[in-house]
Parts: C-alpha cells; sequence; structure tokens
C-alpha cells in the first residue's frame, strides 16, 4: 500500500494521470485540500481491510497557506511509516497556451485583470513547495496522451520494485533539453556519425553506428565518466529518499550518440539493478 500525490499545472495531464491510476485499482481522490493529507494518512494506516494504493492530486486551487505547508506535512508523513511518492507534471508555457487555445478552457486564475500567460505562471509559483519534493517529474510537452499513458505505467505500475528507479534518457539539443531530467549530459563534443553519408539516416540502435562509436576513444571514456560518476552519487540520492532518478543524455539531434550511449549505460546499470529504464526522445515521436 502506498501514497501516491498527483500534481502540476493545469494542462499538464494530471487528470489523464489520475484516471490511469484508477483503472488500474487506485483509489482517486481530485483536488484534495493539501491540509487533509495527514487525516486521510491516519486513515490509510489504520485500514485492516485492505485499502488499495491511493493517489490524490493535489493543485493550486487549494488554499494558498495549505500549500506553502505542504513540505511540512510530506515530511510529517514520512514519519508514519507509509510509503509516499509525489509525481509533478509539467509542460512548456508555449504548449500549456496551445492547450488552453484548442480546449477553450478558462484557466482558474485568470480573470479580466490577469491573462492567460500571468496565470500560468502564477500558478507555478504557487505550486513551486510541491515541485521542488517531487520524486517523480514528467514534462508533457512533447507527449501524446498514449505516451503519456506508456511513461506511467511503465515508471509507476510496471516496475514497483524496491529501490531506485533509473531511466537512461537521449534526446537532442535541437528540440530542447528534457525538462524532467534530474541529471543531463551533453555528449555534443563526441565524434559524430552524422558527417559519415553512411551512418547519417542511421541512428545508435544500429550496428554500423554501434561500430563506428565503439571504435571512438573518446566516447569509450566519456561512458566510463559517466558511470563511475553514477555509481558514486546514485546511492546518495537514494539515501535521500529519491525513487526515481531520469539520466538525459543529449547530442544535436538525439539520433546517434545519445542514443548510443544510452543503450550502453542502460545496459551496464541494469545488470545489477532490475529497474532501468531507456528511452530515446527523438525516435519515440
Amino acid at each position: 500500500m502506498k501514497l501516491t500525490v498527483i500534481s502540476g499545472r493545469s494542462g499538464s495531464g494530471k487528470s489523464t494521470v489520475l484516471h490511469i491510476l484508477e483503472n488500474r485499482g487506485y483509489y482517486c481522490i481530485d483536488n484534495l485540500p493539501a491540509s487533509l493529507l495527514p487525516a486521510l494518512a491516519n486513515r490509510i494506516s489504520a485500514d485492516t481491510a485492505g485499502i488499495p494504493n491511493v493517489a490524490v492530486s493535489i493543485d493550486a486551487r487549494n488554499i494558498s497557506a495549505d500549500l506553502e505547508k505542504f513540505p511540512n506535512i510530506i515530511n510529517e508523513l514520512k514519519k508514519k511509516a507509509l510509503p509516499t511518492e509525489i509525481v509533478f507534471l509539467d509542460a512548456s508555457r508555449q504548449t500549456l497556451l496551445k492547450r488552453f487555445s484548442e480546449n477553450r478552457r478558462k484557466h482558474f486564475l485568470s480573470s479580466e485583470l490577469v491573462g492567460l500567460k500571468e496565470a500560468i505562471d502564477r500558478e507555478s509559483e504557487l505550486l513551486e513547495p510541491i515541485s521542488v519534493m517531487a520524486s517523480l517529474s514528467i514534462d508533457t510537452s512533447q507527449m501524446s496522451l498514449h505516451q503519456l499513458r506508456d511513461t506511467v505505467i511503465n515508471r509507476l505500475l510496471e516496475n514497483q520494485q524496491a529501490g531506485l528507479a533509473l531511466l537512461f534518457q537521449s534526446f537532442g539539443f535541437k528540440n530542447g533539453v528534457s525538462a524532467d531530467a534530474d541529471i543531463v549530459y551533453d555528449v555534443r563534443c563526441l565524434p559524430n556519425p552524422y558527417w559519415d553519408n553512411s551512418l547519417r539516416a542511421l541512428t545508435g540502435l544500429d550496428a554500423p553506428v554501434i561500430a563506428f562509436l565503439d571504435s571512438q576513444e573518446e566516447v569509450q571514456e566519456m561512458s566510463r565518466d559517466i558511470e563511475s560518476f553514477l555509481r558514486k552519487w546514485l546511492p546518495r540520492f537514494e539515501n535521500n529518499n529519491r525513487s526515481y532518478i531520469t539520466v538525459a543524455l543529449g547530442c544535436t539531434g538525439g539520433q546517434h550518440r545519445s542514443v548510443y550511449l544510452c543503450e550502453k549505460l542502460g545496459e551496464i546499470f541494469s545488470n545489477e539493478n532490475s529497474n532501468v529504464q531507456v528511452r530515446h526522445r527523438e525516435l519515440d515521436q
């Protein structure tokens, strides 16, 4: 049994995530006042009939004073031995503006004096006490509903083993840095298969590209350095009650170098950790 708090800005996909969890047997509560979390936790802990996993959505419609107290509330819950995780969803301002425009919805913070842009920014400020404590952050800017569903299922539902859940994600800098990454590596300094005409149309998943990058000592040195850093510091994150870590590696287009290194590191760490995933943002589009 565990308590999952879902939060994020309006239009980022909170309702979708709550519906996914509900369909998987979670007891779900939408827009719970943050001040009621301790009472809910006590009810869950005292239940002997077997309440299922519980997911609650907490957003900026809460009383602002309650949101400010959120870190203290969560710290108190941790003392109750009730497994608690916080999932924070967000998207770029441009994406949120587009979604509100397409759905013709009114932002609850907007008014005759407050425009949509200002409302979206204000919402981010109100939710900062929650976002900084998130055990998992998901940027939905470039996700379809199906991709968001798959991400939730893969990260929250199918991989519930004890210990740190580790995701290696490749991306292309030309499309922006992965906003939900915890650790970002820039690998654009490495030899680029793109400049070999025979490799340009391939990806880091293809044997000729793998063979090319396998032969580059700079690439192998980068891989060893990243592996060494993660081996040293991931246990520190885990000891600090982190349940999920996303390690993002970016090259120019997100096709060759970053893909290759994510696959290589994913294989290395999966040999000793059963909760390792690899995703390629640009290849998944």
